[in-house]
């Protein structure tokens, strides 16, 4: 080995120790070519044996477990508890396992093909939202591999940044900044020069904050009441954080004391608005209440925004003569009966009626919410034989139809997730990405791995209201006491049955039910008639 290349090796082997750079998914999706590594953290009292013989194994296809060893191939470093490829190629694809005396943990990976025609592969892209004028940063920093300084570029949309003169990015974000920026750390290997990347889609969006304020409701509104009673008049109105809402009721010479104005109740989002609503409180309703104008102001930095109640008193009930009043108790009954009718069948085959008024008016909810997933499967992913049906609906059946079938994109966890980031945080970065979270539920679901997905997810839908919960009940459930008081909660309508052989078909009601909540998208998708769903069986 050259001498000038033993510092670099050395500092890439100060950094194999750190227990921060474990492995802790069992499914990891890898770029061929690109330098990688699985490395397993034995705990306190497994790392006193040092005496115990450390071993890894690749098991792949109908072949049975292989030792590995650097002397069978050169592109392999076995390095105690780490493995690394050299670079990792498409035929490293399969299953890998530690073993350390009667300790061992296993792992499975899928190598994906390099883009021929872009720096960076679609699939290992981490998407962020920056508003504008706000801190814009892209940090170039490796948790595994410690490349020496100067040996780190940072690429937009493929085109170096000539201008940045390290390899980080901070800035105030610009509309002009938005794009695909890829961080390219050139590492060296006995006597090779390897790189790894790390691309991040950047979308920058406007001034959540900044908000006209508008009153909600007509700008005029007519107030039947009754001489001597009290109403209440509610005036709400969307302001930025430092707008107020107040009311302008005040008569010259002289006040009503039966008139209140109640104290201002605010709702503060995620996106830095405020939902503000104050009541006008009338008592003991006289006459020179009727016929006046109450006006209810927003006032913001954005401007000013009016809408005016007026007090009108109840027209007195007229005696109607028998015959008219009996016609119209018939007429009224026919009306009632055909409404009832019309509603019963509008409930029934609600779910019809809307996909149809979706295909037939080509609405499309996904085209302005900076979303990139239109659901994120949550489901339990070890795949043992006494939950292989439910596994295979996840990965296989839902993606079957969804995608090919119906034009959707989800995201399955071992398909799409960037390998070697921290697990919450890239659970938590995937459904923020989301427009809807689908969890694939069974008596066996709540392990250590899905109970990230679940609380995430429904801090999203519970607190951001960013989100909305599909349930699947693919096996029968009697006791749901396992799961978050939030999630027993759900609506019945969100809580789908999987019901075997009845619902592999298309145009079964399972399907219907869940395009019906999926959001509405206008995408012609890739069918393909001749398509069989396996067949799954009920547990």
């Amino acid at each position: 080995m050259p001498r000038r290349e033993i510092p670099l090796t050395l500092l890439l082997l100060m950094f194999t120790s750190t227990s921060e750079d474990c492995t802790l998914r069992t499914r990891i999706t890898a770029v061929e070519g690109e330098p990688f590594y699985l490395k397993y953290c034995p705990s306190s009292s497994e790392h006193k044996n040092e005496t115990t013989t450390i071993k890894w194994y690749k098991c792949s296809g109908s072949h049975g477990p292989v030792e590995l060893n650097s002397s069978r191939s050169p592109r392999i470093a076995l390095r105690d508890y780490v493995l690394e490829f050299w670079p990792v190629e498409l035929d490293d694809s399969g299953s890998y396992s530690f073993q350390m005396g009667n300790d061992s943990h296993e792992w499975k990976l899928n190598v994906i093909g390099r883009s021929r025609n872009s720096c960076f592969t679609e699939k290992q892209v981490t998407s962020k939202i920056v508003e504008v004028k706000k801190s814009l940063q892209i940090n170039c920093e490796h948790s595994y591999y410690k490349p020496p300084a100067g040996r780190t570029l940072l690429y937009k949309n493929c085109e170096k940044i000539e201008s940045n003169k390290n390899s980080s990015l901070r800035k105030n974000a610009e509309f002009q900044d938005q794009g695909y920026y890829t961080c390219m750390f050139f590492l060296h290997h006995n006597g090779k020069v390897f790189n790894v990347t790390k691309t991040f889609n950047i979308t920058i969006v406007g001034d959540r904050s900044n908000v006209i304020p508008v009153l909600l409701g007509p700008k005029l509104n007519y107030v039947k009441v009754e001489l001597g009673k009290d109403v209440q008049l509610n005036c709400s109105a969307l302001l930025n954080e430092k707008g107020v809402v107040y009311w302008n009721f005040w008569k010259e010479n002289e006040t009503d004391p039966n008139e209140h104005e109640e104290q201002e109740t605010r709702i503060r989002t995620s996106e830095g608005k405020s939902y503000a609503s104050r009541i006008l409180r009338i008592e003991n309703i006289n006459e020179k209440n009727l016929n006046f104008s109450y006006n209810c102001t927003v006032a913001s930095e954005g401007g000013t925004d009016t809408k005016t109640f007026i007090l009108v008193k109840k027209e007195d009930m007229v005696d109607i003569p028998g015959h008219v009043f009996t016609r119209g108790m018939v007429i009224a009954v026919l009306i009632s009966v055909v409404a009832v009718c019309v509603v019963t069948m509008g409930v029934i085959y609600r779910v019809d009626l809307a996909l149809f008024y979706r295909h037939f008016m080509g609405r499309d909810e996904t085209l302005t919410d900076g979303k990139t997933y239109d659901a994120f499967v949550s489901y339990l992913k070890e795949c043992r034989p006494e939950n292989g049906e439910e596994h295979t609906f996840a990965v296989e059946i839902l993606p079957r139809v969804l995608e090919k079938h119906y034009g959707y994109k989800l995201c399955i966890f071992e398909r799409d997730v960037v390998p070697g980031g921290a697990v919450v945080d890239e659970i938590h970065s995937l459904i923020q990405k989301s427009r809807r979270l689908i969890i694939v539920l069974s008596k066996s679901y709540m392990s250590n791995e899905v109970r990230y997905e679940l609380e995430s997810g429904l801090h999203e839908a519970l607190v951001e209201r960013k989100i909305k919960v599909i349930l699947i009940e693919f096996t029968p459930v009697t006791d749901f006491t396992f799961l978050p008081q939030s999630l027993r909660l759900l609506k019945s309508h969100r809580v789908l049955k999987w019901k075997a052989e009845k619902s592999l078909s298309y145009n079964s009601r399972f399907w219907k039910n869940l395009l019906y909540l999926m959001p509405a998208k206008a995408v012609k998708p890739c069918r393909d008639e001749s398509e069989v769903l396996p067949v799954l069986s009920q547990s």
